[in-house]
């Protein structure tokens, strides 16, 4: 299954949905993004779609609700949860400002003190 992301207003993703890869097949049996936003924008009216990758092979993150499409980078950016992280442009995900103390602990961010609290 080939999967799509429908682009609203400010570019942000509205809706994800499945399309048989067959709907993507060119003459010569090629899967081309194109012919699945032809054929979505057949089934729904709507003419806006990125297709996205489950396994990130392409536009680095899978497109869900809510996220942004970077036309620029042509990439999916999450949702920014906290005001004070910033963009791995590597990766197109949201870090913290400073880095995690260790990965044998939990900790929290602490937006306040723009810190990791450890959580006891």
């Amino acid at each position: 299954m080939a999967t799509f992301a429908k682009i609203g207003l400010n570019n942000k993703v509205i809706e994800v949905l499945s399309v048989h890869n067959n709907e993507l097949l060119d003459s010569n049996g090629v899967e081309q993004e194109v012919n699945g936003i032809d054929f979505l924008t057949k089934l729904t009216g709507w003419s806006i779609w990125v297709q996205t990758s489950y396994n990130n092979n392409f536009r680095k993150n899978h497109a869900g609700i809510g996220m942004t499409y970077d036309e620029d980078r042509d990439v999916f950016i999450p949702k920014k949860t906290n005001p004070s992280w910033i963009l791995n442009e590597t990766t197109c995900q949201w870090e913290a400002p400073v880095a995690l103390p260790d990965t044998e602990n939990r900790y929290n961010w602490n937006e306040e003190t723009k810190q990791w609290d450890l959580n006891e």
